[in-house]
């Protein structure tokens, strides 16, 4: 009896089994090679993208640019074998997900891991830019170069360094984020330390050598000595003066340079080229001997003066103060200018500092000293207002100089400041000539000198004497009066108005009101005049006491006026007693009237009488200490 062989689709079922278990291990074993590392066949290039076999059901396509160096063309062609990443199995196409850079990646990641670990350089080519340095190819992977790393001084051009294979210094690397950072800085000083002390050990200062101009910057400029570098400051390349080191080299240029120091602990050169120069500085005082006037270029203009070159590698400075004997405020930009040819007198020379003082305004008459010469004091001039300040005018004069006016000398009798608002800015004003000053540079001028002083005209207003007076003003503690023609001024004190207390009011008078009172100070200094209407009651007082009686004989102040009054009245009499009867009439009236003023002064009290006379004491005292005072 044959074995019944069941089937199932027409197909034997043992060869089924057999078939489902050959796939799933041939599957298997593919599945396994996803994301490695595998070896394949170029088998056609179509467009832009190379068909690889690398064994599995269906081909992978690369592009073309995987194959190749950033910036290089592809040169790969049909038969070749190359290693390829292989990404997925299939895509939605059914061919394998395949990348030549992921496999060039894996490899030189594994490379630059061996040689971080070692401390050791990677081969890379600097090929792109990026924000804060560039990008750098390690044989497939991508580093990070920051641009502080380039170089060990900054590159202001890295065009040169691009594509040009070079050795790079990790620094620090994450393969899960693939980030990798390297420096080409820290190879060359690496490089340059061992080349630089072999070098330097060979040097010394006073040497001549040549050397190749690497950089320039705007305070000097950097030279290679055959692999190490110096500084050949701006100030070191000439004894003239440069502005831009750029004036005298060029990057790339072949220079003769003279080492100036020498530090081998900091491995620092000062390099200096005008050394190889004469020393145009050599026996400049005699050269340029104190007052002699030469010609000379203006190099520098700056805010405190301006530098003329009086020949090559000779400056001197012109100061501020000496380039105009009359423009002080103004910068020395409007006085000259760079490039202008100028002359100057030389003012000082200090050889060891290597400076020259110089003066432009020396070589012009000084207008000071011409003033001073042709206006003697008291010369009466026209000038224009310049300015007008809080303590007086400037005035403009000739050759451009100006005098000042101080507010004290604009006015005998007025106040400064009141003077000083009548004047403006521009007005034309006649002066007078008090001093000159040609060294300060300083002229005096007056207004108020014009006319003569009015004080000193009045020579009749002594200390005691009786004067009649306009008042002017009014204030609270007494008033202000006029003189004369009202060209001097004088005041009153509040205590001074009267004798009696209760008239010592200033507001029982009135501007235009005459007052007769007596001066009882003079200050010439102060160009004031005191008086006193009190001083004046007592002295008349007195003097009527001493004519007509004695308070010490023990008669009373009403007794010595009524005695006064009587003898006043004979005396009419006697002087109208040949008149006729028709002026009789008035001379009975007239006796009457004195006779009413007899007995009103009768009826003073005696305690009035004896507080008048104790006054009158007082003040006789008063003024026997007066007499006695030098003053």
């Amino acid at each position: 009896m044959s074995e019944e062989i069941s089937t199932e689709n027409g197909v034997p079922e043992g060869s089924l089994e057999d078939f489902t278990s050959m796939l799933d291990e041939t599957l298997g074993s593919d599945k396994k090679l996803e994301g490695t590392v595998v070896t394949g066949t170029v088998v056609a290039i179509e467009n832009d993208a190379a068909v690889i076999d690398v064994g599995l059901k269906a081909e992978g396509r690369v592009d073309l640019k995987e194959f190749s160096a950033p910036g290089e063309t592809a040169t790969i062609s049909v038969g070749d074998t190359v290693e390829v990443y292989l990404d997925r199995m299939e895509n939605a196409n059914g061919e394998a997900v395949l990348s030549r850079e992921k496999a060039r990646r894996e490899e030189a990641w594994t490379h630059l891991e061996t040689a971080f670990n070692g401390n050791q350089r990677a081969e890379g080519v600097i090929f792109g830019r990026v924000k804060g340095g560039f990008t750098v190819d390690l044989s497939g992977a991508v580093a990070f170069l920051p641009g502080s790393q380039v170089d060990v001084r900054p590159v202001r051009d890295i065009t040169p360094l691009l594509g040009i294979p070079q050795p790079f210094q990790i620094l620090k690397m994450d393969r899960r984020r693939g980030n990798i950072v390297v420096s080409r800085r820290a190879v060359l000083e690496e490089t340059r330390a061992a080349d630089r002390a072999e070098l330097i050990s060979t040097l010394k200062e006073g040497q001549i050598i040549d050397g190749v101009v690497k950089n320039v910057t705007d305070y000097g400029a950097f030279v290679d000595l055959g692999g190490v570098d110096g500084l050949l400051h701006v100030t070191d390349m000439a004894w003239r003066r440069i502005n831009h080191p750029n004036e005298v080299v060029t990057i790339g240029e072949t220079v003769k340079v003279q080492i100036v120091r020498l530090n081998p602990d900091t491995q620092r050169i000062s390099l200096g080229m005008k050394q190889l120069l004469e020393d145009p500085w050599e026996g400049v005082e005699a050269k340029y001997p104190k007052g002699v006037k030469f010609t000379g270029r203006v190099t520098n203009i700056t805010d405190y003066g301006a530098f003329v070159e009086l020949e090559a590698g000779v400056e001197g400075l012109v100061h501020i103060s000496e380039m105009s004997w009359t423009k002080k405020n103004v910068h020395p930009g409007k006085i000259v200018s760079t490039s202008q040819e100028v002359e100057v007198m030389v003012l000082d020379v200090d050889p060891n500092k290597r400076r020259i003082s110089l003066g432009l305004k020396q070589c012009g008459g000084n207008p000071w000293q011409k003033f001073s010469e042709d206006n003697s004091v008291g010369t009466k001039i026209t000038g224009d207002i310049k300015n007008v300040t809080e303590f007086g005018l400037f005035v403009g004069l000739e050759d451009g100089v100006d005098g000042m006016v101080h507010m004290s000398d604009l006015d005998w009798s007025m106040p400064g400041e009141q003077a000083l608002a009548k004047y403006k800015k521009g007005d034309m004003v006649d002066v007078v000539v008090l001093d000159v000053d040609s060294d300060k540079e300083r002229i005096s001028l007056g207004v108020k000198q014009l006319e003569a002083d009015p004080f000193e005209s009045a020579g009749a207003i002594k200390k005691g004497s009786i004067v009649t007076a306009t008042v002017t003003g009014i204030t609270e503690g007494g008033i202000e009066v006029s003189l004369g023609e009202g060209a001097l001024t004088g005041f009153i004190r509040r205590i001074d108005l009267s004798r009696d207390r209760g008239e010592q009011r200033p507001d029982r008078f009135a501007i235009g009101d005459k007052v007769d009172a007596m001066v009882s100070n003079v200050d010439r200094t102060a160009r004031k005049v005191t008086l006193s209407v009190k001083a004046r009651e007592v002295q008349e007082e007195k003097k009527a006491v001493e004519t007509y009686g004695s308070s010490d004989s023990g008669a009373s102040l009403g007794d010595i006026l009524g005695a006064a009054m009587n003898k006043a009245r004979e005396e009419q009499e006697e002087d109208k007693s040949g008149d006729s009867e028709q002026i009789a009439e008035p001379e009975v009236s007239a006796v009457e009237d004195q006779d009413a003023e007899q007995n009103d002064a009768a009826e003073i009290t005696a305690e009035n009488a004896e507080s008048a006379v104790s006054d009158a004491g007082a003040d006789d005292a008063k003024d026997s200490e007066e007499k006695n005072d030098p003053d």
